[in-house]
């Protein structure tokens, strides 16, 4: 891969005839891909919000691919979203980066200091963990109640309306990250490995993983998970684990079941901690789903299953499945932030 220093990506912003306007850049990085968003500063919360334009680079994880890496995806992404939006970085006003890997104030301050060196002075900025992002996507930029993500890793991550929060889970697959597409698919893969050897009972995994790979043999699985680590591309398996659980396979069954507990634990921790459902539990609050994970299948329904699980003890809790993706969060985490320091004519539109 052809490798760009920070001044190349942004050369093409000279030679362009930008337009006039401000706006605002949304970032959400998470193990499997990047997303940036342009939208105008003077932004009626019109539906579809307007984004002026978008774009998808790789993983920005900086535990997963290395700081180096994850920071020249980002400004890949946010360069080639100002490019076709047709704008400068002296258009931007502020910017949001929800990355994963985000998980401490040294890591946010890091960040910043970064960012600072891209954009100019008057540029508001704002690091989140990407699980922020995700929650805003939900309510819109305000920051209350919990988020659910499970796609390649998961985490809960909640906020309290003055500004309290918590997580449980995302530490990554060594340290356990059960729930989410990557520790469902090392589960079945660990079920395939002991079928063949002789320690765990048969499973339709072996079959459908071995095809859905293209592999000959249990003992060729070896050697495709190590030849490349990424978590992400663990995680494509997914869609087979739930197939077979679909096709009635009882260890694959097992697996997602375990998967769901897992998920609803973590939301309840954070819950429990931040006291979101009151006393009795029954205090109304937003649970944002986010994630492939969640999503209904044929006859599996994970994301439902998890819901379940947390009004049984936190009847308060109402699920939202958000209609714009954790990008569009971030830029409205970072228009919220400023919106009373726009000028007149943008605070009129809100």
């Amino acid at each position: 891969m052809q490798r760009h220093t920070g001044r190349d990506m942004w050369e093409a912003e000279v030679c362009q005839s930008p337009r006039m306007g401000s706006v605002i850049l949304g970032v959400d990085g998470g193990a499997s891909n990047t997303v940036c968003v342009c939208i105008p500063a003077a932004m009626p919360f019109n539906d579809p919000l307007p984004v002026l334009s978008r774009t998808v680079a790789g993983c920005s994880n900086q535990n997963s691919v290395g700081e180096d890496r994850a920071r020249e995806t980002l400004e890949r992404v946010m360069s080639q979203a100002l490019l076709k939006a047709r704008r400068r970085r002296s258009n931007v006003c502020a910017v949001c980066l929800a990355v994963a890997g985000v998980n401490h104030p040294i890591d946010q301050q890091r960040m910043l200091d970064w960012l600072r060196e891209i954009f100019p002075s008057h540029v508001k900025l704002f690091v989140e963990n990407d699980a922020v992002a995700a929650l805003a996507s939900g309510t819109m930029g305000k920051l209350h109640g919990c988020v659910l993500i499970a796609g390649t890793g998961t985490i809960a991550y909640g906020f309290t309306s003055d500004g309290r929060e918590a997580r449980a889970a995302g530490a990554g697959p060594v340290l356990g990250d059960w729930g989410s597409g990557y520790g469902i698919s090392a589960q079945a893969m660990t079920a395939v490995v002991r079928a063949y050897d002789g320690r765990g009972p048969e499973t339709v995994l072996t079959n459908n993983i071995l095809d859905f790979l293209g592999l000959a043999s249990p003992d060729e699985l070896i050697g495709w998970t190590y030849e490349d680590q990424s978590w992400a591309r663990i995680a494509d398996l997914l869609p087979v684990v739930v197939e077979s659980a679909e096709s009635g396979d009882e260890v694959a069954n097992k697996i997602l079941h375990n998967s769901v507990g897992e998920l609803a634990s973590s939301v309840k921790a954070v819950v429990q901690r931040l006291e979101l459902g009151g006393e009795d539990g029954k205090h109304p609050f937003p649970l944002v789903m986010v994630g492939k994970v969640l999503e209904a299948n044929k006859r599996w329904d994970i994301g439902k299953e998890v819901i379940d699980c947390v009004t049984k003890h936190y009847p308060g809790a109402y699920p939202i499945h958000p209609k714009v993706e954790p990008a569009v969060g971030a830029a409205l985490l970072a228009w919220n932030a400023i919106a009373s320091e726009l000028d007149g004519d943008i605070r009129s539109v809100q």
